[in-house]
């Protein structure tokens, strides 16, 4: 698709008849002119996700490029000793989203980061198990795996989900103004509950955001729901359970999801977790797949959401016994 009036400096092809999109042309391993960076923020807060295609990234570049969006998350909080991870990259910003080993191998399908991974094929947002939530996550492919092997990354459109509810639920959910407290343990023992099964989330300290909330870049409702989601604050466990599972499964519908394709390394896929949920899409297994994601702190008002302003967030690790909850201190690296 050639360049629009409405974004003249890109070449931008939409994936979805609601959401989603596709920048090719655009080398980054350069910075890039102001006013091409903002016409592609003006293009992430139309579609909610772009897929930026053989961007010329490097680590380096892609930390430098990330910064642009805001202030980045790091990993310091999972460098705890015993169970915690090793430094696999020389920036701190750049988080493994890969099914590697800390030497750079395929993890084996028991290995504890592999039972951990199943969590990140329910649908959800960066985050929002955090005190302060994500705006924007940038997630490279470094190393692909054959196409016909899978592996797509999966998302939905949350805001055209919330215009799409009934008229009733719309109305309860704008008045009840919903807090869910939000859990990584959570989302992870539902994946794979048999190797969590000694692990209760109930234990571990959630955070709190509103299920409802404008998306301010677009000025849209949006429904903040995901896998991490724990429970409803305020209504009894089988009524915030229905609840919950009802949002999830309206919002997941086909036509609020798409799948996008990795064509080549190099590619670069942004998307703002205040308006879409992800996944990672079916994958056959048995090859490497190293993906790199740098992550964005949200700057809006609601960042924080019921938490404190300023809370530590805490960490946590997996090892052979199951996950293992990380105090909510950094380590110093």
């Amino acid at each position: 698709m050639p360049t629009t009036a409405e974004f003249p400096l890109l070449q931008v092809t939409e994936l979805h008849p609601t959401f989603a999109a596709e920048v090719t042309g655009l080398n980054l391993a350069k910075p890039i002119p102001d006013d091409v960076f903002q016409e592609i923020v003006s293009v992430i807060a139309k579609y909610g996700v772009v897929a930026l295609r053989d961007t010329g990234l490097d680590d380096t570049t892609h930390v430098e490029f990330s910064r642009r969006f805001g202030e980045l998350d790091d990993i310091r909080p999972y460098m705890q000793k015993g169970p915690g991870r090793k430094l696999r990259y020389e920036h701190l910003e750049l988080f493994d989203a890969g099914n590697v080993n800390d030497d750079g191998n395929l993890l084996t399908p028991d290995h504890p980061r592999s039972h951990y991974n199943k969590g990140n094929g329910l649908f959800h947002v960066d985050s929002s198990f955090n005190p302060r939530r994500a705006s924007y996550s940038l997630l490279r492919g470094v190393v692909l795996p054959p196409s016909e092997t899978g592996g797509n990354t999966d998302f939905a459109d949350t805001r055209t989900a919330f215009d799409g509810l009934p008229e009733d639920l719309k109305k309860t959910l704008i008045e009840k103004d919903y807090a869910v407290a939000h859990s990584i343990h959570h989302s992870r023992k539902v994946a794979d509950p048999e190797f969590f099964k000694d692990l209760d989330p109930t234990t571990i300290k959630m955070s709190k955001h509103r299920l409802v909330q404008k998306h301010e870049p677009s000025q849209r409702m949006n429904l903040y729901v995901a896998a991490h989601a724990h429970h409803v604050e305020g209504l009894p466990e089988a009524e915030s359970t229905e609840l919950l599972k009802t949002l999830m499964e309206h919002a997941t519908q086909d036509k609020y999801t798409t799948s996008i394709s990795w064509k080549q390394p190099g590619d670069l896929i942004v998307w703002d977790n205040t308006s879409v949920m992800h996944r990672s899409g079916k994958f056959a297994g048995g090859y490497v797949r190293d993906m790199r994601r740098t992550t964005v702190h949200d700057g809006s008002p609601t960042a924080w959401g019921l938490n404190q302003m300023g809370e530590k967030k805490g960490g946590f690790a997996v090892d052979s016994k199951g996950m293992v909850a990380i105090p909510a201190e950094p380590v110093a690296v």
